[in-house]
């Protein structure tokens, strides 16, 4: 049997974290069985499906490498052949037309609420004949029996018929609803495996229901469990947290990405990270998670820092030119960006973050606001301190890390000083930040005309300070 998987997203908003989640699990499976993984649009709800979401489903699970086979398949593209199947059940008798309003719809429901009843339609258009333009069509759920089915994750799962409802499958408008054109599709690409979050539960045993009145074999499921924020509740589809292109526009790495997300219930000993071969060889059912997983923020940029610290220089350089563009930095100056990369890479969460980092290494000026300024004034002797470095760095004709930091320890020696007392006030006017790297290197990479530059600004600045 050859293992068919597939990712079945609604097009009516971006890519969310769990949307990935279910694309990865499915693809690793087929994948690792050698078998077939298939883009799906369930884009029946004309009116919330759109091509924004389309296009950030494609352009989401490209970027992540995630590759499917054939070509993405479009659900509105195949509603003819959904008609023909329900109007056949409609004259099997395993599907009817339902009349009722809306109005009636809701009482039916206030009154099971109100008397502890499970909510569900009561049948009452079932053998109903009524002439009217208005109607939806439900599919005929049986009354008895069970629907049992044994989940890949969550074990043997029994449901009694009766709690089940005689689901819509055909709105007013014509289009079919997406429990019914979805078990219609797994029919037609001959799925054998499905993939999703446990919130499809209750979907499943209907659809169940659906493929056996269609005399149909039905997949294997497996349910994998809910994904919840620091504070133990769904990740919301509308919060940016959960957009995965929101990922990628700050700089984070594709691979980092899908290592964290696949540890998002699922897990294999104790291994925390993986290439893309050992996730395909090590995946199976037998290591899901049945609890919820806490979607950790701390957790991600540890990761991909990790994948940024292992990562090539040349490699970095190609991703971060985008980002270096959106905030016009001229890198093609020196120092060479690869000599930036290899000093910052190891110290940022995400390219993003890197490219903030290290952009006034290519300006000219940096200006301060009044907080660090005052902060520079706080610190013994520093406008004399100043000169003296000025000078000596001026005068240096050998402009290296261990000269730099000679001069450095010669005038902390003359004034009897920690070394923070000299490299804080230096790190403030060279970079205008208080974190940096190894301030030598930096100040040895910006290079000795726009360090001197620098701090005979400040001198300026700090002699009309002391003289208005």
């Amino acid at each position: 049997m050859k293992i068919i998987t597939r990712f079945a997203p609604s097009p009516t908003g971006f890519l969310h974290i769990g949307g990935v989640r279910t694309a990865l699990y499915s693809w690793l499976f087929s994948r690792r069985n050698k078998g077939l993984f298939i883009l799906r649009m369930e884009d029946t709800d004309i009116y919330r499906s759109n091509n924004k979401s389309i296009n950030s489903i494609i352009n989401g699970l490209k970027w992540l490498n995630i590759n499917w086979d054939k070509d993405p398949f479009f659900q509105t593209n195949n509603i003819y052949k959904y008609m023909l199947i329900i109007k056949k059940m409609l004259n099997d008798g395993n599907a009817y037309k339902c009349y009722c309003s809306k109005n009636r719809l809701n009482l039916l429901r206030n009154y099971q609420i109100k008397n502890k009843i499970k909510p569900r339609y009561d049948k009452f258009c079932t053998n109903f004949i009524k002439k009217k333009k208005q109607y939806v069509i439900r599919f005929r759920n049986p009354n008895n029996g069970f629907v049992i089915f044994n989940d890949k994750i969550r074990g043997l799962i029994k449901i009694n018929n009766k709690e089940l409802d005689d689901l819509i499958i055909c709105r007013e408008n014509g289009i079919p609803t997406y429990n019914f054109s979805s078990v219609i599709d797994d029919i037609n690409m001959n799925i054998t495996h499905i993939i999703r979050g446990v919130e499809h539960i209750n979907n499943t045993p209907r659809q169940i229901n659906i493929f056996k009145v269609l005399n149909q074999k039905i997949p294997k499921y497996a349910h994998v469990s809910i994904i919840l924020d620091k504070n133990k509740k769904k990740l919301s589809k509308r919060n940016c947290i959960n957009d995965i292109n929101e990922y990628k526009k700050k700089g984070y790495i594709p691979e980092a990405i899908i290592n964290y997300i696949l540890k998002l219930g699922w897990s294999y000993k104790n291994k925390e990270i993986f290439t893309i071969n050992e996730m395909k060889k090590c995946f199976s059912f037998k290591n899901f998670i049945k609890s919820n997983s806490i979607f950790d923020i701390k957790k991600l940029n540890w990761l991909n820092q990790n994948y940024m610290k292992k990562m090539p220089i040349v490699k970095i350089k190609k991703k971060i030119l985008s980002y270096i563009d959106n905030i016009n930095l001229n890198i093609n100056k020196i120092p060479k960006i690869e000599s930036v990369i290899k000093l910052f890479k190891k110290r940022c969460k995400n390219l993003i973050e890197m490219v903030k980092l290290f952009k006034y290494i290519y300006k000219k000026k940096i200006l301060l606001n009044y907080f660090m300024f005052k902060k520079i004034l706080k610190f013994k002797h520093i406008y004399k301190i100043l000169i003296i470095i000025y000078n000596k760095f001026k005068k240096n004709k050998f402009w290296n890390n261990n000269n730099i930091n000679l001069i450095i320890l010669k005038i902390k020696k003359q004034f009897k000083l920690k070394m923070y007392e000299i490299c804080m006030p230096l790190r403030i006017i060279i970079t205008g930040n208080i974190k940096t790297p190894n301030i030598n290197d930096i100040i040895y990479i910006i290079k000795k005309k726009t360090v001197l530059y620098r701090i005979n600004q400040i001198i300026n600045i700090i002699y009309n300070f002391k003289n208005n």
